[in-house]
């Protein structure tokens, strides 16, 4: 692929800003320095620098980062900064979304695309893919709680009860909650018509994907295909 347009699809800009990157000598390919946009180069592991900044190269944009609070996860935030904001600017310009929503409040594990199929497949309720949380409550949980949750809460806008995959207190007293839909504030909903109150809520995994422990608040990484494969996603 012409290195120009592999600037220009990684979100350098338009193809006349990153032919002007390439000239200027702003551009490296594989540790070497090249001048030539239209140099062929190929993309299997290719891993270029833009003012000394490695980029690898991504046919589409898949990542993982570790929500903080006080985000949106909105490409026009209301109140809030949007999630966006703590990812580097090519990658806002190639117009990644986040994938499904936490409130501003909530922390932990958020995925972020450019890839219309995956985010419709982990969106899909028919997936059920699950979410795993961690919530600190109001009131310690107790067992009638949990069976609560696990039999089934009905929320006010759906009268089919909403039932957790699965409920447990953990050793630190917090409530580690696992659900497969996707609906609004579902998880503070569920608590609350337990009887308890989500005071802090903490996303730590999707399917079999799990927040690593050394991604900080703010912080990004990029997906690779084992990651994918936790999803039930084809790499």
């Amino acid at each position: 692929m012409e290195l120009e347009r592999i600037l220009h699809r990684s979100g350098f800009g338009t193809r006349r800003a990153c032919r002007a990157l390439i000239r200027h000598g702003r551009v490296t390919v594989n540790g070497e320095a090249c001048d030539n946009p239209f140099a062929d180069v190929d993309t299997a592991d290719l891993v270029f620098t833009v003012d000394g900044q490695p980029w690898p190269y991504r046919e589409t944009a898949t990542l993982m980062l570790h929500k903080p609070a006080g985000y949106e996860c909105s490409r026009k935030p209301q109140h809030h900064p949007s999630i966006l904001t703590l990812l580097p600017a090519p990658l806002r310009e190639r117009d990644v979304q986040p994938i499904g929503r936490l409130d501003e409040e909530t922390t932990g594990l958020l995925l972020i695309t450019d890839d219309g199929k995956l985010n419709h497949a982990l969106s899909s309720p028919k997936r059920k893919v699950a979410k795993v949380y961690l919530a600190t409550t109001r009131y310690p949980v107790d067992a009638a709680q949990i069976e609560t949750l696990l039999a089934g809460v009905v929320l006010h806008d759906d009268p089919q009860p909403v039932r957790a995959a699965a409920a447990e207190v953990t050793a630190d007293g917090r409530l580690r909650l696992t659900i497969t839909e996707g609906k609004y504030h579902q998880v503070k909903r569920m608590v609350a018509a337990a009887g308890n109150r989500v005071e802090a809520l903490h996303r730590v995994a999707l399917g079999d994907l799990t927040l690593p422990a050394d991604l900080q608040p703010g912080a990004w990484r990029w997906l690779d295909a084992a990651d994918l494969a936790k999803l039930g996603c084809p790499s």
